[in-house]
């Protein structure tokens, strides 16, 4: 049998990684284990299974949200079986929602938000197959 892909991480560039780790942990329930470096640069955030990792930017300059470089265009995007409870969830929480909860013509509910960095993240639920 080939090898199988486990699991996946995006990885955003931020100014500050302890303000942005703690704002994903306070806001949208991501949890870490630990930061990395002397003085803290990188961690990896964790939900429900799913990663992302967060690495302190050399030069703000280089944070870059995608939506900047392509009209809506998303820097993660989750699939969820709940968007409504979740967009619930992160709104009871003080999340920076961008959009939504909406259909979505390519048969996702979904809403974004934006982070302390402007990276837009998506969270969609498949409601009807293409």
């Amino acid at each position: 049998m080939p090898a199988k892909l486990t699991a996946s991480a995006p990885v955003f560039l931020v100014r500050d990684v302890m303000a942005a780790a703690n704002h994903y942990r306070d806001t949208m329930g991501f949890g870490y284990d630990r930061f990395y470096g002397d003085p803290p640069h990188f961690v990896i955030l964790h939900r429900d299974g799913m990663y992302l990792m967060l690495k302190q930017a050399d030069d703000p300059a280089h944070i870059v949200p995608l939506w900047t470089v392509s009209d809506k265009l998303w820097n993660a995007y989750f699939w969820v079986d709940d968007a409504d409870a979740l967009h619930a969830e992160f709104a009871a929480k003080g999340a920076n929602i961008d959009y939504g909860p909406c259909d979505q013509p390519y048969g996702c509910r979904e809403f974004g938000i934006q982070d302390l960095d402007g990276h837009d993240v998506g969270f969609g639920q498949v409601v009807r197959g293409e």
